[in-house]
This record gives C-alpha cells, sequence and structure tokens, in this order.
C-alpha cells in the first residue's frame, strides 16, 4: 500500500525531498519535506496545509536541545477520510475538531532541535492507516509521487547565490523547466537518467527519482547501490575546490535546482567559483 502526492500538493511548494533527512520516518522515502514559500517572513513563515480533512489531535513532543533551534517541535494529526496525516515543524493554530483545506494555514513553521543547522525551514509529511498507531516516529506508508521529476544535468561546477554558516547555495545546476515541473540533480542507475535525492554522503542513505536497482554513479563516479528507489551511499568525500566539506543537500524544485554544499568550515560567499568532486575512499 503506498500513498500518491498529486500535483495539487506538491505544486503549491517550491521544493521538497523524500530522502534528505537522518531519521527513520524518512526511510524507504515513506516521508516528504516540503519546503513552503515564506516570501518576506523568512524563518517562522507560514505553514500552508497539504492535506484535507479534520483536525484529531495536537501534541507538543521533546525535541534534541540544539543551539540552533527550540527544544520542542509538535505533531499534528489530520483525518483525511482514508489516512491519517502525521504533520510536523508547525506550531499549531488549529486544534482537534477543526477542519482544514488543502492550503489553509496550519500555524507558523519552527525550528526545531531535529533540524541541523544548514537546513530550512519545512513541513514534514506522512501518512498512517486509520488503526495504526499515529504517535511512533516510523511506521509511515510508502510515497508515490504523482508529477514528474526532471533530471538537470550538472558538471559539478557553480557560482555561490547564497551562503550562511554553515552552508553555501549554488547557481548550478540549472533547472531545465522553471515553472512547469520538479527538477533535481542528474544521477545514472545502470546508465538510465534519474534524479538524486537525500543528504550526499553525510546521511546514511539517499533516493533516486525515475531509477530503477543497480550502481549509482554522480560526476562519472559510482556513489552508492540503488534497491529500487534507495540508496546506500558507498564511502564518498565530497570535495569543494579540493578542500573536504561534509556533503550535498540535494532535493527537486520547481523553479531552481541549485545544489546546497553543506560546508559548516570552508566560509564560501555569494560570488565564489565553486567545483565540486567526489573521491571514493
Amino acid at each position: 500500500m503506498a500513498v500518491t502526492l498529486d500535483a495539487v500538493v506538491l505544486d503549491r511548494y517550491p521544493r521538497f525531498s523524500l530522502y534528505n533527512s537522518p531519521y527513520a520516518a524518512h526511510d524507504e522515502g515513506a516521508a516528504v519535506d516540503l519546503y513552503p514559500d515564506t516570501g518576506d517572513d523568512g524563518r517562522g513563515g507560514p505553514a500552508p496545509s497539504p492535506v484535507a480533512g479534520e483536525v484529531i489531535d495536537t501534541r507538543t513532543v521533546d525535541a534534541p536541545p540544539k543551539p540552533h533551534a527550540t527544544t520542542h517541535d509538535h505533531l499534528l494529526l489530520v483525518d483525511s477520510g482514508e489516512y491519517v496525516a502525521r504533520i510536523l515543524h508547525v506550531d499549531p493554530a488549529v486544534s482537534a475538531g477543526d477542519r482544514v483545506a488543502v492550503g489553509d494555514s496550519l500555524g507558523r513553521l519552527i525550528r526545531s532541535g531535529f533540524f541541523a543547522p544548514w537546513v530550512d525551514d519545512h513541513i514534514h509529511l506522512g501518512f498512517r492507516p486509520p488503526d495504526a498507531n499515529h504517535y511512533r516516529a516510523s511506521g509511515s506508508l510508502p510515497l508515490e509521487l504523482g508529477v514528474d521529476v526532471c533530471p538537470a544535468a550538472w558538471d559539478g561546477t557553480g557560482t555561490v547565490v547564497e551562503a550562511g554558516e554553515t552552508y553555501a547555495v549554488l547557481d548550478a545546476p540549472a533547472h531545465p523547466d522553471p515553472g512547469a515541473a520538479f527538477a533535481g540533480v542528474a544521477a545514472t542507475v545502470d546508465g538510465t537518467d534519474c534524479v538524486l535525492d537525500g543528504g550526499f554522503a553525510h546521511y546514511e542513505g539517499g533516493g533516486v527519482l525515475g531509477g530503477s536497482a543497480g550502481p549509482v554513479t554522480l560526476l562519472d563516479r559510482r556513489v552508492g547501490t540503488s534497491t529500487g528507489r534507495t540508496v546506500a551511499w558507498d564511502d564518498v568525500t565530497v570535495r569543494a575546490n579540493g578542500a573536504p566539506i561534509t556533503g550535498l543537500s540535494l532535493f527537486c524544485g520547481r523553479e531552481s535546482v541549485g545544489v546546497k554544499l553543506v560546508c559548516p568550515d570552508q566560509g564560501f560567499v555569494a560570488g565564489d567559483d565553486v567545483t565540486v568532486s567526489l573521491l571514493r575512499t
């Protein structure tokens, strides 16, 4: 049994990722992180609902203590009729008994201790059958995409267009069809083009969208093995201008694809030209 995320939901968000997380809730692509357009609000922006239905519970949960984040998160449960949606990382402005439509405000986005410092604000979404345990972290149903995701060819180069203390965003690869389709960094599985998703290689694994089982190649290097859609990374070091960095944060974007370098110790600034290379160890 799988739940399909169709265009009605995904097109409301500029970016999404099934695999860019170290937590078990995302294993096998059983949850999606949806990145809303926060506009001028920046962090702590509005959280538009990805589902319609009745709110059946909201619960405050402890989060790991981190200096860049709050010590609490919130779980929202919404009965969509066929499934119960689990939503995290939102300070709720709704309560049990309220009804919401897709796009209605659920509250405000928060940064909890479940976030790494380079992670942008987002809505975590998963689905369970009505008779399942809705409170345990893992156990959500696999998610399928009801939209096509286009591979964006990348040669490993780019210019920094945004930088923070722990990350730098490149202007590359170029989106092949901005605004008309989602796209992500192109990789190959046994020679077939697909889209790579996840934290490479700082998390244990990631995913290939539109791929199959077999060896996964990025920038002419084998980087892992896919068993269906899920990838186990090989032991690979990511380098930027020759220096080792933590990794690459990869997602699917509707307007842009720009790779995010996870690089707490490098100090890149906007305008820097960067060449990414991979070293198998």
